[in-house]
């Protein structure tokens, strides 16, 4: 293991924030591991796994009389006990289904290793005993670790208590680790029927290990940039991460620290609000750069200064649009590009506290109808079922239950034409409070087969000419029920849903009564899908005031 001890303090490195912990399970895997490990982080789970990939790819090529085998599985692709298995069956014998073998698994000629939790053992057996042939009788130490460990309890709780017991069922050297952002008694099954695990807890990442994965990211970015321009006699040409600028970027990320500190300190979202504010914090060093032809170095300190106070009033901007997903960073980025001329004009006294026209921030503030249009304009890429859908829920949000029938139903006279709409209805004047529209008070909750039954009418009224002619379907209405019962659009709907469009009001585990849903849209933007899609919304709208 002395090669996995020399390559340990730049895996450290690699990893802020989780040395403690690196050092740890390197220490307990390369001698005495126990059976069950718990590592515990609430904040950053997605960095510890990879920090623990990281470990076991470096334990599992290490030269050493103990040879590490491992397996590390998601237990959220994981969400069968089938799938669960033959991963880890997969990982550990190091084999991968290939579509040419008909993706078959490990060995599954010879035996079916996924039936249940004791031919799983076997397996496990089995790979242990071809990989001590493979390597001429030397020990096999095995390790399993579960990314995701909460979801076992709600997909397969019967399994965590044989997990935790692997090496006592197995009688071989195997150590399971659990990675979850809930605590161990969270987790546990009743009774005390699995062990009490060795426990790993990490701690909140500081601002300096955040600092140091935020500067990492400019590194392997700039890295990635002279590999795809690898000219020995051409010199790198400038752009937004040029390796000269890295000091500028560590103030920069400090300053971004500082600012989103208070509201997250997750080092993806600050990634993410960082590689949309960077170019254009760094534009105006390369306009001048290209004006002036000179070789690309660090802006003087009074420099740094200017572009830190003209740029930090947009950092708050970009928290609020990028942070809750309202707009991606591209589109935010484009919509607020500096002035060419940003460090062209003159230095104003008092320009801390005052914006000038053009600058980042003003910009910023007095330009909500270009937030509109780059958000219609994500609006308008969805699917046009998608669309249907939000138009559905903003008018169940917005219509009293009780008006459908009035505002969507049929008449009873005449040739049974339907009705499109049925008119606004005005609020009777009364002498005491005026009465507010239910747009303007916010979108009330409605159940799944309310929104269901709008959007079938809507596809009936107002989607019925475009779409292709089904000659099958000769009864009125019958392409449309068939449309609205379709997978897709309820994975619409769970799409929709998780890209914060729709928002869930019931709980995902309540099985009494319909799931209940609320809109997410504003009137501006069901009024630009409906007005793309041919609806007349107001005329649908019970109080449209």
């Amino acid at each position: 293991m002395d090669d996995a001890n020399d390559r340990l303090p730049a895996l450290c490195a690699a990893h802020p924030g989780h040395e403690l912990m690196l050092n740890h399970l390197h220490t307990l895997l390369t001698t005495y591991p126990p059976p069950f490990i718990c590592v515990h982080d609430p904040a950053t789970p997605r960095l510890t796994c990879a920090a623990m990939k990281s470990l076991l790819s470096l334990l599992s090529q290490a030269q050493a009389p103990e040879r590490i085998a491992y397996a590390q599985v998601n237990a959220v692709a994981c969400f069968t006990t089938r799938l669960l298995y033959d991963t880890v069956i997969n990982a550990l014998a190091g084999h991968t289904p290939t579509w040419d073998s008909g993706c078959a698994n490990w060995m599954s000629d010879v035996e079916r290793w996924n039936e249940n939790f004791d031919a799983f053992t076997h397996g496990i057996k089995a790979v242990h005993r071809h990989l001590s042939k493979q390597a001429s009788g030397a020990a096999i130490r095995m390790v399993v670790a579960v990314e995701r460990a909460e979801r076992l309890k709600e997909t397969m709780p019967d399994v965590i208590a044989p997990l935790t017991q692997l090496a006592e069922l197995a009688q071989i050297d195997v150590t399971v680790i659990f990675i979850s952002e809930n605590h161990w008694q969270d987790l546990k099954p009743s009774l005390g029927v699995a062990p009490d695990p060795f426990y790993v807890s990490i701690e909140q990442l500081g601002k300096q290990a955040v600092l140091q994965r935020l500067t990492s990211t400019f590194t392997s970015v700039s890295s990635a940039f002279a590999s795809s321009n690898s000219s020995a006699t051409e010199p790198l040409p400038a752009h937004a991460y040029h390796p000269a600028l890295a000091p500028l970027y560590a103030h920069f990320v400090s300053t971004l620290y500082s600012v989103c500190a208070p509201f997250t300190q997750h080092p993806d979202e600050l990634t993410y609000i960082s590689a949309a504010r960077w170019p254009g914090f760094v534009q105006p060093i390369l306009d001048a750069h290209a004006e002036q032809n000179i070789e690309l170095s660090a802006p003087s300190e009074d420099v740094r200064m200017r572009l830190t106070r003209l740029f930090t009033p947009s950092l708050t901007a970009a928290l609020e649009a990028l942070y809750p997903r309202t707009t991606d960073a591209l589109a935010w980025a484009i919509l607020n590009a500096p002035d060419p001329d940003l460090l062209a004009r003159p230095h104003e006294p008092g320009s801390l506290t005052k914006s000038r026209p053009g600058s980042p921030s003003k910009r910023a503030r007095d330009a909500p109808d270009d937030r509109v249009d780059v958000v219609s304009a994500s609006l308008r890429a969805l699917p046009r079922m998608s669309r249907f859908l939000l138009v559905a829920s903003f008018l169940a949000s917005t219509n009293p239950a009780k008006t459908d029938m009035r505002m969507f139903g049929r008449v009873s006279e005449g040739k049974g034409r339907k009705r499109k709409g049925g008119g606004t209805r005005k609020p009777r004047a009364t002498a005491g409070t005026a009465k507010i529209p239910q747009r303007l008070l916010g979108p009330t909750p409605f159940p799944l087969d309310r929104m269901l039954a709008i959007l079938g009418i809507l596809l009936e009224e107002y989607d019925a000419d475009v779409r292709p002619d089904k000659p099958q379907y000769t009864v009125p209405g019958e392409y449309t029920e068939m449309e609205i019962s379709r997978v897709g659009v309820y994975a619409s709907i769970m799409e929709l849903t998780s890209i914060r469009l729709l928002h869930r009001t019931s709980p995902v585990d309540k099985l009494d009564g319909p799931p209940m849903f609320k809109s997410a849209i504003s009137y501006e933007s069901a009024m630009t899908l409906a007005r793309d899609l041919g609806v007349p919304l107001n005329d649908l709208m019970w109080d449209p005031a």
